[in-house]
């Protein structure tokens, strides 16, 4: 069975076995989707958004993240690292990624183990492990934990990431086993995906949350790394086959808010041929995961760029009611995944 595109159907044994990489399981969410919401984050994405505000969901492979006000300055991590990627410098230490990571499936370190080294050492907790490999029924042993939140509030389960498509056999088998638990589905999108793909996955996903990030190709290329051909093409695909579709719209102050920006974007969302989408929800852009990207050891891309305050949000939000679009401006803002211990399904270790 090849993603879900064969005639063959699993065996339900087979279908909770498929393993994936999540960075985080986050229960009782109220800001993706319809009611009480499981949020299951996949780790990877082929987006890299200028104002991500999870950038640990960008690789696909699992990431140390450092937290500089945790260490304690004990060298600990510079005596326990195996490939000699930690140095000290002026009492703190410095982690030369490039030898860190091994290639883009994980650590140069780990070979595959589910402990890291430097995490393990360190004392004070300053070295975090981002992302880890379960299995369908791990994920969904954890979904069961709210079925009473799901039946009351009318929620269920979210899908987000992270880029949930990019790992489609694993999506495949938890949106089977959601379809046969009778839990509702809802995947958070980018639209960045083959469009034989989506067209595989339609049937199974209760409701799309689907980003529309800028209109304009080239725009978009530039915010956001590619071109928006296969977001566009998605988009139209699932208007026309009637699914359940919410667009969420990033409002980013200065980068995707201008006059032709606004006029594209209400353009293609009142043309779709089979109906324009459910409800239009705007992101407003925060500055909340910005501390992320130095833990990381990555810079950020929109260092000075401003946050959306309500009233210029709600200005944005009459400019594109006036050019025909239903668009709501509360309670539709993504989970930042923060601070707080990841509540996370147990893994299996391979």
């Amino acid at each position: 069975h090849n993603r879900g595109t064969g005639s063959k159907k699993r065996d339900d044994v087979a279908t909770v076995e498929i393993r994936g990489q999540v960075f985080d399981i986050r229960r009782y969410s109220v800001n993706d989707g319809p009611g009480i919401r499981t949020a299951v984050f996949f780790k990877g994405c082929p987006a890299r958004c200028a104002w991500c505000h999870n950038p640990e969901s960008q690789g696909f492979g699992r990431e140390v993240m450092f937290w500089p006000s945790k260490c304690i300055g004990c060298g600990a991590c510079v005596e326990a690292c195996p490939v000699n990627a930690i140095q000290m410098e002026n009492g703190r230490p410095l982690v030369d990624r490039g030898l860190c990571a091994a290639d883009a499936g994980g650590l140069a370190c780990a070979g595959g183990a589910a402990r890291v080294a430097c995490v393990d050492a360190c004392p004070a907790e300053a070295r975090t492990l981002v992302g880890r490999t379960v299995s369908a029924g791990d994920v969904m042993a954890e979904i069961d934990r709210d079925r009473a939140f799901y039946d009351q509030s009318g929620g269920g389960v979210t899908f987000t990431g992270g880029e949930p498509l990019a790992q489609p056999e694993f999506l495949y088998a938890l949106l089977e086993e959601c379809r046969r638990c009778e839990v509702h589905s809802a995947v958070d999108t980018s639209g960045i995906a083959d469009p034989g793909l989506v067209e595989a996955m339609a049937d199974l996903v209760d409701l799309w949350l689907f980003d529309v990030k800028v209109v304009d190709p080239y725009k978009h290329m530039m915010l956001v790394g590619c071109f928006n051909q296969p977001v566009l093409e998605n988009l139209r695909s699932l208007a026309r086959r009637g699914s359940r579709v919410w667009a969420r719209i990033p409002l980013i102050p200065g980068i995707n808010d201008s006059p032709d920006d606004l006029r594209s974007l209400a353009g293609l969302l009142t043309s779709l041929a089979g109906g324009r989408p459910e409800q239009v929800d705007l992101l407003p852009y925060h500055r909340s995961g910005i501390d992320k990207y130095a833990r990381l050891g990555r810079e950020y891309a929109l260092e000075g760029a401003v946050q959306a305050d309500a009233e210029y949000v709600e200005s944005i939000a009459n400019q594109l009611r006036h050019m025909g679009l239903d668009v709501r401006t509360t309670g539709g803002g993504r989970v930042i995944v923060n601070e707080r211990p990841c509540q996370q399904a147990a893994p299996r270790e391979p």
